[in-house]
């Protein structure tokens, strides 16, 4: 493999039938690196924004600031699934589907702040052992209803012939698709399973900023992956920022604690939040945080190859 390792975001429209693994796999192939992350992992039958990390940019995985999600999930009322979503086994219930008003007013229970029983087929674990382990050998366990918060849910189409609709949400962490659109069949009395999901938003990152794993090829085939990467700076953008002076940004680069005095802004840092720290040309250098008690700003993590 080439030694050359960009760094930086690339955001992958994720085809279906890919786990998020082998959009990994196909991408260290395709770009001659190994050094490649990726945040929110998509189930397979999922498809839209996978952000993926490389080089430097992978530091990034196991801090990124807890931010809110958005899909397109389609959904079908009239039948239940034992995964909540069609592609289980799934049973009609011979109910008669509403129309839309019906649905309307239903999806208003969903909205904020939620308690939400997640599915069976689910990588959380119960007593050691994770739920779609257990669920695969047919056995169900009790699983405590968990807050989620619904900040938008909207539904966008539906068809009262067929039951058939696609809600546009947007959604805090931890919140599971398939599941709402069971709730909202069980809230109707149809029963309901997710017929299609498809991720929007994530990570700071919407669909526009997305490409193909097509298109990432052809450009392998001319320049590279050179000025085609994101900054890992959005990633971070809910986070304040500082801007260092020549001095600072050196000191900053080799690790020395600095005098939050000495900083703009600085002082009056929530010590409980990281800030983006910029170097004097601008350049994003890394995470840094302010420890008031010390009067100092310490370096969190760095995301600029040094020297």
């Amino acid at each position: 493999m080439s030694d050359f390792v960009p760094n930086g975001v690339l955001c992958i429209d994720k085809p279906a039938e890919f786990t998020s693994f082998d959009v990994i796999a196909k991408l260290r192939g395709i770009t001659h690196t190994r050094k490649i992350g990726h945040a929110g992992t998509l189930d397979p039958m999922a498809t839209g924004l996978l952000p993926v990390f490389f080089g430097t940019a992978t530091k990034a995985c196991d801090i990124l600031p807890i931010q809110d999600k958005r899909y397109l999930a389609g959904f079908q009322l009239g039948m239940t699934s034992d995964t909540e979503d069609i592609w289980g086994s799934c049973t009609k219930t011979g109910v008669t589907v509403p129309d839309r008003e019906t649905v309307e007013s239903a999806l208003e229970h969903f909205r904020g702040e939620i308690m939400q029983v997640p599915p069976m087929y689910s990588a959380l674990s119960v007593s050691g052992k994770r739920l779609y382990d257990l669920a695969r050998q047919g056995i169900t366990v009790e699983r405590q209803p968990r807050p989620v918060t619904i900040y938008r849910l909207e539904l966008t189409g539906y068809d009262p012939e067929t039951g058939s609709g696609t809600l546009d949400v947007c959604c805090s962490k931890g919140t599971y698709i398939r599941t709402l659109c069971a709730d909202l069949g069980q809230k109707l009395g149809t029963g309901g399973v997710m017929s299609s999901l498809r991720r929007t938003e994530a990570a700071g990152f919407t669909l526009d900023d997305a490409v193909s794993l097509e298109t990432v090829a052809e450009w392998m085939q001319n320049d590279g992956l050179k000025g085609k990467l994101l900054s890992e700076e959005r990633l971070f953008s809910p986070y304040p920022a500082i801007r260092l002076n020549p001095v600072q940004t050196r000191m900053f680069l080799n690790g020395v604690r600095m005098d939050l005095n000495r900083i703009p802004d600085a002082a009056k840092a929530d010590p409980s939040t990281p800030w983006r720290i910029f170097g004097a040309d601008g350049q994003f250098l890394g995470l840094g945080q302010a420890f008031t008690e010390a009067k100092e700003l310490r370096l969190l993590k760095f995301f600029v190859e040094r020297n």
